[in-house]
């Protein structure tokens, strides 16, 4: 009887750790597939990070959907004028400019497979958001609004790529 009792605690002891809810890993490894919490303008998108060179080319290519108030954050080395083109992307977007101080400086539509350049008119780019179509306007979020660059901080650490171009909040 006794022996049957240790088996049956034994077993519901298991049971509790078991279904015990995981958390992630403080140093679990994030990646280009992994989504972080990001704002604009107090207005919270969920973005992955393209940050090197195949991240930036890929972009959001081969997709069919884009889910609501996500999209992806393109961060470059430099400053500079930034051109987007739609190659193999099949879902509309609109791509937002921000210069190194998070600031939004301008919002241009995107079109599904068109592979004509999109500049941006600012030589002062260094992050790009690209969101789903009227993303920007649905939200109210114009040129001057701000991106978290605390949350883009934390993310860019996460994904172990340290960025001097930013400038710190």
């Amino acid at each position: 009887m006794k022996q049957h009792f240790i088996i049956l605690l034994t077993l519901w002891v298991l049971t509790l750790v078991a279904c015990q809810p995981t958390q992630e890993s403080p140093n679990a490894t994030a990646d280009s597939q992994t989504y972080f919490p990001i704002t604009i303008d107090g207005h919270e998108l969920q973005l992955q990070l393209a940050l090197n060179a195949a991240e930036q080319q890929k972009g959001l290519m081969h997709r069919d959907t884009l889910a609501e108030d996500h999209g992806m954050l393109f961060l470059f080395d430099q400053p500079g004028q930034r051109a987007f083109w739609m190659r193999n992307t099949r879902i509309p977007l609109d791509i937002g400019y921000f210069d190194s101080n998070g600031t939004l400086l301008e919002v241009h539509k995107l079109f599904p497979y068109d592979e004509t350049s999109v500049p941006s008119a600012n030589a002062t780019v260094l992050i790009a958001v690209e969101t789903n179509r009227g993303w920007y306007q649905k939200h109210h979020v114009k040129p001057g609004a701000r991106i978290d660059l605390t949350a883009l901080q934390t993310a860019l650490k996460l994904r172990k790529h340290p960025n001097s171009a930013l400038q710190h909040p």
